[in-house]
This record gives C-alpha cells, sequence and structure tokens, in this order.
C-alpha cells in the first residue's frame, strides 16, 4: 500500500512539474511592436528582445512624421495596436492608434487636420500588380504595409492593445 502512495504521489508530482516551462522554455508574448522607418523594418519585440523581423512598406512620402491629413507620410511616435479588422483592399488590418494627444495638439496649433484610419496591413490582391511588385515600395497613403503571409503571423501573434512605437 505504501509503495502504491509513494507512486502515486511521484506521479503526481511529475505531472505538475510538466506543466510548468522550465527556464529558457517560457511562451514569448509580444508586449511591443517596434517601427523603423528608415530601415523598413517591424520588430515583434518580448521584454525588450526581438522576436521576429519583418520587411514593411511605408507612405508615399516616408521622411519624417505624419503632420496632417493626406501629406502620405506614416507617423512617429508611441501608439497602441487598438483593433483590427479584415479588409477587402488589404487582407488583414490592425488599427494604429494615430492621432495621439501631441498630433492632435500640433494639428490644431497649425490649424490642419491631423489624419486618421492609419492601419498596419497586408498587400493588395491585384491582377494587374502581383504582391511582390509592391514589397519595396513604399506605396501607402501613410500606413504600414506587409507581404500577406507576414500580415496573417503578424496578426496571429500581437493582441489587440500593443503598443507599437514608430521611430524615423
Amino acid at each position: 500500500m505504501r509503495w502504491l502512495l509513494a507512486s502515486l504521489c511521484l506521479f503526481v508530482a511529475g505531472l505538475s512539474q510538466a506543466s510548468v516551462p522550465t527556464t529558457g522554455e517560457e511562451l514569448s508574448i509580444v508586449d511591443k511592436v517596434l517601427v523603423v522607418k528608415s530601415e523598413r523594418k517591424l520588430m515583434l519585440l518580448s521584454r525588450g528582445q526581438p522576436l521576429k523581423s519583418y520587411r514593411i512598406s511605408l507612405g508615399k512620402q516616408p521622411k519624417g512624421p505624419k503632420l496632417r491629413e493626406g501629406d502620405q507620410r506614416t507617423p512617429e511616435g508611441l501608439y497602441w495596436l487598438d483593433w483590427r479588422k479584415t479588409s477587402d483592399k488589404y487582407n488583414l488590418s490592425m488599427h494604429i492608434s494615430y492621432p495621439n494627444i501631441r498630433d492632435q495638439a500640433r494639428a490644431r496649433a497649425e490649424g490642419v487636420p491631423p489624419g486618421s484610419m492609419i492601419m498596419l496591413h497586408g498587400t493588395p490582391l491585384d491582377e494587374t500588380y502581383p504582391e511582390w511588385y509592391f514589397h519595396g515600395l513604399d506605396w501607402t497613403e501613410g500606413c504600414i504595409a506587409m507581404r500577406n503571409d507576414d500580415m496573417r503571423e503578424v496578426w496571429s501573434l500581437v493582441k489587440d492593445g500593443t503598443l507599437i512605437e514608430i521611430r524615423p
């Protein structure tokens, strides 16, 4: 009987240890998305460490921060990926919370609309222009675009409410 009880205790202890990841096996959670415009790179970070990196395309006027609606620039600063949707035009898309308070204040001081609906999205499916045509071009109206396979991966790894930092 003691042998059976001891075996059962060892078995239960083994089960509880098997469900707890050991050092180095922790599930990495994306807690920040970092965009470096000058490198055309988007990185997924966990606790400051890069997990994945992707090539991106920017607005048609890629240099400098977004200043107003219609300037075709991609914003710079700290924002949130606050909601997502499927898009007939760009496949999957995640909304960037532009304009932030600083962007709104600057636009108000200049008497211009700041713009809105800045998204992280995929590439159009177009018979005339295949996906590879867009890769390497800055072609958006101010959004951040990536290949559809990459966007599907980001969509699955990044939760709504994740911080996105967009650097020059």
